[in-house]
């Protein structure tokens, strides 16, 4: 729009020079012989006007257009380029519009962003906080009853002991699940990638907590078939030792919310070139609004169950870390009172 205002300009001083310029012909072709003098005098005047107005617009153009370049959108562009690019750009307002707009743009996601950070990290930290302060000020309470005289009581001693370890555990509990995420968000861990059968991996860890889920008679198969026919190997390419850990995490998640009497499965799907792993349970199952938050550190759909039953409020959480660690990711399916499904894919070995 300035190069058209500008060369508008330019061309109206011409032509005010070449009327001027006949005029005064016209006016004294009657006395002298030299018309053409005027003429070409305006002609003249015309063009200089058009040079220095040009001139003096688009000195003020790159004068305003400059600092947009410097201190807006962070570029150090000289002088010599911007003159270049007026020019030969007959759109340049338009082109730098577009240029601020789209640096707005950008500063506006990026403030959302940060706001975003910061609110996450006001609740983690008062989540961590709230989650240590629990076990801590249980333990204190037991050894300053301890103190106080209950140490000489035998029949409240080693209770009190015993209530202090299982706070010390989950203290620990929570530092190490703590320390296990940072390192897969940091990239620290490398991953151990090997091949093995997955199906085997996964009949392992059934067995390992086979005995929390005997305790309220949930049982646990491993395989698509109802009737528990051992599926055939899997064989993938993963880091076991993690992948044994999600299957720990799911399971254990499984146990603590399912019904008793329930049953928790786990399914194997062919994806081609990958293999799809599905842990479902006909539990309590989760809310629409809560889905969304479920691998957040320290969420918790039941508060007071989860802490009850010594969770730490980061299974879920590491379990997306670890999937994230293998370039895949995990999803949940999930309705109240009928239960709920994690799947997760791995690469095929």
């Amino acid at each position: 729009m300035s190069q058209f205002r500008i060369k508008n300009i330019g061309t109206a001083c011409v032509i005010s020079g070449l009327i001027t310029g006949l005029a005064a012909g016209l006016a004294t072709a009657a006395a002298s012989a030299g018309p053409w003098f005027s003429v070409i005098n305006g002609f003249f005047t015309g063009a200089i006007c058009y040079a220095v107005t040009q001139l003096v617009i688009r000195k003020f153009v790159i004068y305003k257009l400059k600092p947009l370049y410097q201190v807006v959108l962070s570029k150090n562009i000289k002088t010599s380029e911007l003159e270049s690019r007026i020019t030969h750009t007959d759109q340049l307002v338009s082109e730098i519009e577009g240029e601020i707009s789209d640096w707005a743009e950008k500063n506006r996601r990026e403030i959302a962003q940060l706001k975003k950070n910061e609110k996450y990290r006001k609740e983690y930290i008062g989540n961590v906080s709230h989650e240590m302060k629990t076990p801590i000020f249980n333990i204190q309470g037991y050894i300053l009853t301890l103190l106080d005289g209950a140490l000489e009581d035998p029949a409240i001693n080693r209770t009190y002991l015993e209530r202090a370890e299982k706070s010390i555990d989950r203290l620990v509990n929570i530092v190490t699940d703590l320390e296990e995420i940072s390192k897969l968000e940091s990239g620290v861990l490398k991953l151990q990638l090997e091949k093995f059968d997955l199906v085997a991996l996964a009949r392992g860890t059934a067995e390992s907590v086979e005995m929390d889920a005997a305790r309220r008679g949930i049982r646990i198969v491993v395989g698509n078939n109802p009737m528990s026919v051992p599926p055939a190997p899997v064989y993938v390419r993963a880091d076991k030792h993690y992948i044994s850990q999600v299957f720990i995490n799911l399971l254990t998640n499984s146990i603590k919310y399912g019904n008793d009497g329930g049953l928790t499965r786990i399914a194997f799907i062919d994806l081609f070139d990958k293999v799809m792993v599905e842990i479902s349970d006909n539990g309590v199952g989760i809310t629409k609004e809560d889905i969304p938050r479920v691998f957040e550190r320290f969420y918790r759909t039941d508060k007071s169950r989860s802490r009850e039953q010594g969770g730490t409020g980061l299974g879920l959480s590491i379990v997306k870390h670890i999937m994230e660690a293998h370039n895949e990711s995990i999803t949940l399916r999930s309705e109240p009172g009928k239960g709920s499904t994690f799947s997760f894919s791995l690469s095929k070995a």
